[in-house]
């Protein structure tokens, strides 16, 4: 494949580095010394775009792509409030866009599970759900995107949660009982860790996922790519490993 990868830090190079030994090119880099270059003359030729960049410039970097015809897929979180505009665009253009808060294979793993968990623990009132999540200091939302995912699972399948708060919040007067508390710690180079509890008098129970390398993400991210060519429409990891 021929990629455009936008966004040139860490993330970007791992992908850059194993779509190279995967046998992909990689003709356009777009970031932040050049943005210009995302338009119709630099994207001629390319099969897909890869975008991991910051919550501030990842919609106008998919809707360009959207609009020059280019498949995208976006690894960048903190941005959910314009994604419902996205995805029209994307349908009315006919589109491509490839979206996941976490493109590894074991945090999707994880999702299965938690999804599944949550929907057992909402018979048993007696257990507290709570989530800590832990990445690097240069991460900038807070908590992150796959916490978010986590918590909305377990909302969903909850008859007595009705939102989730950052640890440290307000909370709101319907009472700490209804809320799902996530604790986001941010230390270090840590890739990513993300952990649920359920704990009750007597016992506690625990889902954890710990990122060792940002291979895994750069894996799931190539994947992804790989996955959308010739494809149209809005896709996600579920629609990838069929969990």
């Amino acid at each position: 494949m021929r990629i455009a990868l936008i966004g040139y830090g860490k993330m970007g190079r791992t992908i850059e580095a194993m779509g190279k030994v995967q046998g992909h090119l990689f003709p356009l880099i777009i970031d932040e010394e050049n943005p210009e270059d995302l338009n119709a003359e630099k994207l001629k030729g390319i099969d897909v775009a890869i975008e991991f960049t910051t919550p501030d410039a990842a919609p106008g970097n998919i809707i360009a792509c959207l609009n020059l015809g280019i498949p995208v897929v976006s690894g960048t979180t903190g941005w959910n409030a314009q994604l419902p505009e996205i995805e029209k665009l994307c349908k009315e253009r006919g589109g491509t866009l490839f979206h996941a808060s976490n493109f590894s294979i074991g945090v999707n793993i994880l999702f299965a599970m938690n999804r599944q968990l949550a929907r057992i623990m909402d018979r048993f009132p007696a257990y507290r759900v709570s989530m800590e999540e832990v990445h690097h200091i240069h991460k900038l939302d807070a908590p992150s995107g796959t916490a978010i995912s986590l918590a909305e699972q377990i909302l969903e399948e909850s008859s007595h949660l009705n939102r989730w708060k950052l640890k440290g919040e307000r909370e709101k007067e319907t009472g700490a009982r209804n809320e799902l508390s996530i604790e986001a710690i941010r230390e270090g180079e840590v890739k990513g860790r993300h952990t649920i509890v359920y704990e009750s008098e007597v016992d506690t129970l625990s889902l954890k996922h710990d990122a060792l390398s940002r291979d895994a993400f750069a894996k799931g991210a190539i994947l992804a790519a790989e996955f959308v060519l010739g494809k149209r429409g809005i896709f996600g990891m579920h629609d990838l490993l069929k969990l």
